[in-house]
């Protein structure tokens, strides 16, 4: 029943595509975020704010398949589609100012039978809190809902909004992508320098329909008396998953600390890029990241050594829930100081550029001290050894990725497929963990149609291959494909 709703969902989908409008308006790039070509008109007259406005729209479908090699009571084979689609208003700027509306729709199709609880990708095809307590198996929310300021290369923009940078990402990788309430400031007036200032009040992930806490966990005394309530706060799967309504309560801290984010880029001296990027949690927690890549080019090769540090600074959390992401484990042997959050991260890669190749090889290290905490969708260990959904932040865990990459581009459109493949070594700590030591092989696909380049295709495979007793869990299938049209 499951793979005929899928292909229901498939002919739904393509049966949209009459109307097709060959057109290049927008495109996606492979870590989900949209690129707009049809920039924002500048008009003269209050009138025209709206009445030149224009409205972007995305139909997607996407299809997730994970089976374990063995199934037992809390590893149980899925098979998931959703489809659904968004449209985005975005108006005319009169004298520096502008809104932006967005609109994001998804309906899933599962097995009824499967425990849903125990999904993994694809449960961001709706809201697990909903289903639980209202039988919901689709999801319709107002994602973006902000005005905006230009003046010069300054831009502040305030209400629900996409906010990238390396903390907080929209990820929009499943159907609904993860938006921010607040304030964000952006500025491009020093010479080669972007820095973003954001002050978050709210967030909303993918699979939720309110917005919610950004540094806390629900449960009985926040949600009331609901399925679940563990689901309507931040769930996410880099959350301090002790970290709850209550106990921030009984410690006297914040329920509804906000999250304030500082992302600095600097390009001024040649060949060398650096970045910073911090996030402080009053009363919480912080972090720093410091980034340096510097490009040795040679006719048409090119070899860039990068190195990158984070640190985490404990301001209090970690006495309330412990140096684990995991409740489980606090207060074990496991960690040196149960109760301490500050931590560090050392990595270093090599990229290697030839024609439209690119090799990548990696390390991370995050220290065996605490497991960083970013449940904002941006990964410490991304563009070094995060691959597929891969949690490799926790303390004392060692990766190791070799990745090759062909056809990357900065447009979003991809008429030459871009081809993505890697074999990453995660080697984690067996009291920390009870996935230790693995390989993934790793292999992703991104195409528009020639024909139609409005239309896009992505697959994703991933298997997973724990080696020898370090993991409770059995060998796994992670496979991953999706259509998005966009006009």
């Amino acid at each position: 029943m499951i793979i005929k709703k899928i292909f229901l969902a498939a002919g739904i989908f393509t049966s949209l595509l009459y109307a097709q409008n060959q057109e290049i308006r927008q495109a996606i790039k492979t870590n989900g975020q949209i690129i707009y070509f049809d920039k924002v008109n500048n008009v003269s007259t209050i009138g025209e704010v709206f009445s030149k406005g224009k409205i972007f729209g995305r139909i997607r479908n996407n299809n997730f398949y994970f089976a374990y090699k063995q199934q037992d009571n809390t590893h149980q084979n899925q098979v998931i589609s959703g489809i659904g689609g968004s449209l985005v208003y975005r108006s005319a700027r009169y004298k520096g100012f502008d809104t932006n509306i967005a609109f994001y729709y998804t309906k899933a199709f599962f097995n009824k039978d499967d425990i849903y609880a125990l999904f993994k990708a694809g449960k961001d095809t709706f809201s697990r809190f909903e289903y639980a307590n209202n039988g919901s198996t689709h999801l319709s929310v107002l994602g973006q809902a902000n005005i905006g300021y230009t003046y010069s290369q300054t831009n502040l923009r305030i209400g629900r909004q996409l906010v990238e940078t390396f903390y907080t990402k929209s990820n929009d990788t499943k159907m609904i992508p993860n938006t921010f309430d607040g304030a964000v400031l952006t500025t491009r007036e020093l010479p080669k320098t972007a820095i973003t200032f954001a002050y978050l009040t709210k967030q909303k992930l993918r699979d939720h329909k309110k917005s919610h806490a950004l540094f806390m966990v629900g449960d009985t005394l926040s949600a009331g008396d609901v399925q679940k309530p563990q689901w309507s706060e931040n769930d996410d799967s880099a959350m301090l998953k002790g970290l709850t309504y209550t106990k921030l309560r009984q410690a006297n801290k914040p329920t509804d600390a906000p999250l304030i984010i500082l992302d600095i880029q600097n390009k001024s001296i040649q060949n060398l890029k650096l970045n910073f990027s911090s996030y402080i949690v009053p009363q919480l927690l912080s972090q720093v990241m410091t980034e340096a890549n510097y490009k040795i080019s040679i006719d048409n090769f090119s070899i860039t050594p990068g190195v990158r540090y984070i640190h985490q600074f404990d301001n209090g959390a970690g006495a309330i829930a412990g140096a684990s992401l995991t409740p489980l484990l606090n207060g074990s042997d496991a960690y040196k100081d149960p109760s301490s959050l500050k931590s560090d991260m050392i990595a270093a890669r090599l990229v290697a550029r030839f024609s439209d190749y690119k090799l990548n090889l990696a390390y991370t290290n995050i220290l065996n001290k605490a497991d960083l905490v970013t449940p904002w969708r941006g990964f410490p260990t991304t563009g070094y050894t995060r691959s597929m959904g891969i949690k490799n932040w926790k303390a004392n865990t060692k990766s190791y990725r070799i990745e090759l990459v062909k056809g990357a581009n900065q447009k979003g459109i991809y008429t030459k497929p871009f081809l993505q493949t890697s074999i990453l070594y995660i080697d984690g700590d067996r009291k920390k963990t009870p996935l230790a030591q693995s390989y993934l092989y790793y292999a992703g696909l991104v195409q528009n149609l020639p024909s139609l380049p409005n239309l896009q295709y992505r697959m994703r495979l991933g298997y997973r291959d724990f080696r020898g007793n370090s993991s409770d869990v059995s060998d796994y299938i992670d496979a991953r494909f999706e259509l998005n049209y966009l006009f």
